[in-house]
């Protein structure tokens, strides 16, 4: 064999291997704990079938954001804790403009993609330094900064505050 076609083997395959690391390093990791939030629909990262299913170690993994805000739920502010909903939509490869985001009891709402684009909307897993259980709305609630931009403070974004979210599907 040629000193040049063995240098375009060798080239080649280090190519092929290179790639083959970069693909598997980004590739999403199986929960080791229980399942709290199965995103999927138009996702390009999965990691069950053709979803990509997250424990809460996952999710606390992702950037995380505090948001200190008032809602109609709660007396006074509430310190809420939890990943950036862009973040998530990152980490999934979300191609979507919407998302159906549904709660334990099958209520659901359409959100734009872009709200989670344009604003820092979080995934609450704590308030006020506890975590989020289901009796407190948890163990996921979609949190506007709704103190920082009070425009979002109306009933078509409120009804885009699902608590106790248990999947999120890209449309």
């Amino acid at each position: 064999m040629s000193l040049y076609r063995s240098r375009a083997l060798l080239g080649g395959l280090l190519a092929f291997l290179l790639s083959s690391i970069g693909s598997q390093a980004l590739a999403l990791e199986a929960p080791t704990g229980p399942v709290i939030l199965v995103v999927s629909g138009d996702i390009t990262e999965t990691n069950v079938g053709d979803e990509a299913h997250f424990d809460s170690d996952m999710l606390q993994v992702l950037e995380q954001r505090e948001t200190v805000t008032g809602t109609p739920w709660h007396e006074g502010r509430v310190t809420f804790n939890g990943p950036l909903g862009r973040a998530l939509l990152e980490t999934v490869g979300a191609q979507g403009d919407t998302m159906k985001v549904v709660a334990l009891n099958d209520y659901s709402s359409e959100i734009p993609v872009a709200d989670f684009a344009q604003h820092d909307v979080i995934l609450a897993m704590s308030a006020d330094g506890r975590r989020l259980r289901v009796r407190d709305q948890g163990p996921l609630f979609v949190i506007y900064p709704f103190d920082e931009t009070p425009a979002l403070l109306n009933e078509e974004v409120i009804t885009r505050s699902v608590w106790q979210v248990k999947a999120i599907e890209i449309h």
